[in-house]
């Protein structure tokens, strides 16, 4: 890892599971039925299979303090509302009912520092709590004590080259450091050394100015993202992953501004993200997707 300008002190957070993930999920993502879409020209068939496509949903509407609320509506037809606000220190609160009616809440503050710090209670009761600090480069650390008393933390750091480096310790008390740098092309590439090994992003720009990317795993194994500018100026993408399957994203631009996405899976299933614009600017989503046909 390369030289900082400070040691690593106090910290910050990052719940578990977005370290390792970085290079390889980003990558498989798409891959899967988490993707968004719409296809171009108007084409918004998706392709069929066995059974029928799943559809959910989001609707938002921004209420009269300025933010946004929004309901979701699983595949299963349950809906999770998210009711947010503005209290007396600028800071936006939210109220959260899931499908079965369990209520979450989330108190957000402003700490003296001018950071935001936030404690989220569950429908149990039980609370977590983020504590962000500021260290002397004027980076954000941060700090994530959970219900049970543990704590994750991230702590950034600034690099010789200027790039800002991050170690994130989870509560086992193992640790990953995301390392930057920047190539010959101006483009950053990260090194994401952990307990188990390392992962390498490799960023690259191509002719038309729009960055390419290698992901190489801990078993060496290499997934693509290419991506492309579309005679829209919207931004396609095709990943081959590791094992040679390929999963497209193809975005489209609606008469109302708002950008659409279609993705095709390396199995043939496709997910279909529909979004609309609303009349008080918030933008709503329906995602439709169907899975290979056979499955």
């Amino acid at each position: 890892m390369k030289s900082t300008t400070r040691t690593p002190g106090v910290t910050a957070h990052m719940l578990d599971f977005r370290v390792m993930a970085l290079a390889v999920a980003a990558v498989l993502a798409l891959a899967v039925n988490a993707g968004e879409a719409r296809p171009r020209g108007g084409q918004r068939q998706v392709a069929g299979g066995q059974h029928g496509p799943a559809t959910t949903s989001v609707q938002r509407s921004r209420g009269a303090d300025g933010a946004v609320d929004s309901v979701r509506t699983g595949r299963g037809g349950g809906t999770t509302s998210v009711d947010r606000f503005r209290d007396g220190s600028g800071t936006t609160d939210a109220r959260i009912t899931g499908p079965k009616g369990g209520v979450s809440t989330v108190d957000r503050m402003r700490g003296a520092d001018g950071l935001i710090d936030k404690t989220t209670t569950g429908p149990n009761g039980r609370t977590t709590t983020t504590d962000r600090t500021r260290d002397t480069d004027g980076l954000v650390d941060k700090a994530v004590t959970g219900p049970n008393g543990r704590v994750a933390t991230t702590d950034r750091m600034l690099g010789s080259d200027g790039l800002v480096d991050r170690t994130v310790t989870r509560p086992n008390g193992q640790s990953t450091v995301f390392d930057r740098s920047r190539g010959s092309d101006g483009v950053i590439d990260t090194a994401i050394i952990g307990p188990k090994g390392t992962t390498t992003v490799d960023r690259s720009r191509g002719a038309d100015g729009v960055v390419d990317a290698v992901h190489t795993g801990l078993n060496g194994k290499a997934s693509t993202v290419d991506r492309t500018r579309g005679t829209d100026g919207l931004i396609d993408k095709t990943v081959t992953t590791a094992n040679g399957g390929v999963a497209t994203v193809d975005r489209s631009r609606g008469a109302d501004g708002a950008v659409d996405s279609f993705t095709t899976g390396p199995n043939g299933g496709t997910t279909f993200a529909d979004r609309s614009r609303n009349a008080d600017g918030t933008v709503n989503r329906i995602v439709t997707t169907t899975p290979p046909a056979g499955r």
